[in-house]
């Protein structure tokens, strides 16, 4: 089954990959890895903000994963073309505003790691550091950047 055929299996509809809001690139495909810059928690209805722990709860934070999740899977739809060129979700790198108190850094990232082994089955699976940070860009609550195995273009 391709990854596409999946995803609406799922029911789920990948969002318009973002563009780069500073002086970067959103990928970088190199000797068979693509790196995907960080992905905030930016929704359909709008950017989830906050910090865990202080103003906002763990589901809130479970839930902007994945949709950082979602927003690093639209990313490799953009650079590859195709989902099924994925081969493998090498590491995820999380990234949760929190306050100090706040330790549970890991259930949070949960959210985007669930959604990888959803979509992308074993291939899915990968490894991961979920950190505490006091602030994030633009105030996101999440940010989530990947490496990602590619298979060669056909």
């Amino acid at each position: 089954m391709s990854i596409d055929a999946r995803l609406a299996e799922l029911g789920i509809t990948l969002p318009q990959a973002a563009a780069p809001v500073a002086a970067y690139v959103s990928s970088v495909e190199a000797n068979g890895l693509l790196h995907i810059s960080g992905q905030i928690s930016l929704a359909p209805d709008g950017l989830m903000t906050g910090r865990l722990g202080e103003d906002r709860e763990l589901d809130y934070g479970v839930a902007a994963a994945r949709i950082c999740g979602l927003n690093l899977i639209a990313q490799m739809k953009a650079a590859l073309g195709s989902l099924d060129r994925v081969e493998r979700v090498v590491k995820l790198g999380a990234f949760i505003a929190s306050a100090p108190s706040f330790t549970d850094q890991p259930k949070v990232a949960n959210g985007a790691s669930e959604l990888m082994v959803e979509v992308f089955g074993e291939a899915g699976k990968h490894t991961r550091s979920a950190v505490g940070v006091p602030v994030l860009p633009l105030g996101a609550v999440v940010e989530i950047d990947a490496v990602v195995l590619v298979r060669a273009a056909d």
